[in-house]
């Protein structure tokens, strides 16, 4: 059961068992209904649905996989083991009972920390060092059960969340390799209880998480910046257009007394090299890459190239 990349990447590895002759066999895939992308709203299938289509297994795709014909569906498959990434519905205990070996969720954090939808966005935009995948038996809690198996992975200073997502993908897919391998010498598997006390959240994101406040610290505007940068973007207000600021890099604030938090530093915005410097409450905010409503992406020098006065101040957004 699994909806995106992530969730593509642990069926892929699962597959490359089977076909290595280990004794086990995917025998179907529960992911979410088709979607309208882009633009034209062309209706567009999971990549999950994809890989499995293309090895000919039986795809499900239940608007609510909690209603009684999806989950005879899955009865009649009676599998002894269901494997879960990133599927996107919350499972009944009526679906966790099914398979003798229960549900096995890889949720790409170290829980007990960053529990819920969005762990990768959140780690990076909350500035952690270190994140990584834990492969946990699922309860009806939401990533509450036992933990199973763990991989850390590290968050580089460069990273975003397109690239600790492949990170990730990977990290994740050796970690239900190895449980699966477990699994099939017949060994136990070393489940422990998560420390209630220890649990962070990861919530769905919503659209005003983007929005930059000057007023913190350059440093966390940057991670916000990583972390949001596939959506909803890290974004302020330049002369009331809105400023997506899509690279940039953290400096330390200039000896002196300090500007007020968004003020551009002009004296940097003109000659041969210009930089679009903006002071944050702590440190500077070095923008590299930006994209001003209406406008296309370009680097922040070809824009103060191009633009013929800028304001004072860039301003948070209330969009």
């Amino acid at each position: 059961m699994g909806t995106p990349e992530i969730a593509a990447s642990v069926l892929k590895a699962v597959l490359e068992m089977q076909q290595a002759g280990a004794d086990l066999q995917v025998t179907g895939v529960f992911t979410q209904p088709d979607k309208p992308v882009g633009r034209k709203q062309v209706m567009t299938p999971p990549p999950v649905k994809v890989l499995a289509l293309e090895q000919g297994i039986p795809v499900f795709q239940p608007r609510r996989i909690k209603r009684p014909i999806p989950v005879e569906k899955l009865r009649a498959l009676a599998p002894d083991l269901i494997l879960v990434t990133a599927y996107g519905q919350i499972l009944s205990q009526e679906i966790l009972d099914i398979p003798p070996l229960g549900c096995i969720n890889m949720h790409a954090s170290l829980l007990p920390s960053y529990r819920g939808a969005a762990p990768i966005q959140w780690a990076i935009a909350n500035g952690e060092k270190v994140t990584g995948v834990t492969a946990m038996q699922m309860d009806a809690g939401m990533d509450t059960g036992d933990i199973l198996l763990q991989k850390e992975v590290e968050i580089t200073p460069e990273e975003t969340e397109e690239t600790l997502y492949e990170k990730l993908s990977e990290a994740g897919s050796e970690v239900i390799r190895e449980t699966l391998e477990k699994l099939l010498r017949g060994e136990k598997l070393p489940a422990r209880k998560q420390e209630e006390s220890l649990a962070t959240y990861a919530p769905i994101i919503r659209k005003e998480d983007g929005i930059v406040d000057f007023t913190r610290s350059a440093a966390s505007i940057d991670c916000k910046i990583r972390g949001f940068h596939v959506w909803p973007g890290a974004s302020c207000l330049m002369e009331g257009k809105k400023l997506t600021l899509i690279a940039a890099r953290p400096l330390p604030d200039e000896e002196g007394q300090k500007p007020a938090p968004g003020a551009i530093l002009k004296e940097y915005a003109v000659g041969k090299k210009p930089r679009f410097l903006v002071q944050c409450g702590q440190g500077i905010l070095e923008i590299l890459t930006l994209q001003l409503q209406g406008k296309k992406a370009m680097a922040a020098s070809d824009f103060l190239r191009g633009i013929r006065a800028l304001p004072d101040q860039l301003t948070s957004s209330e969009e």
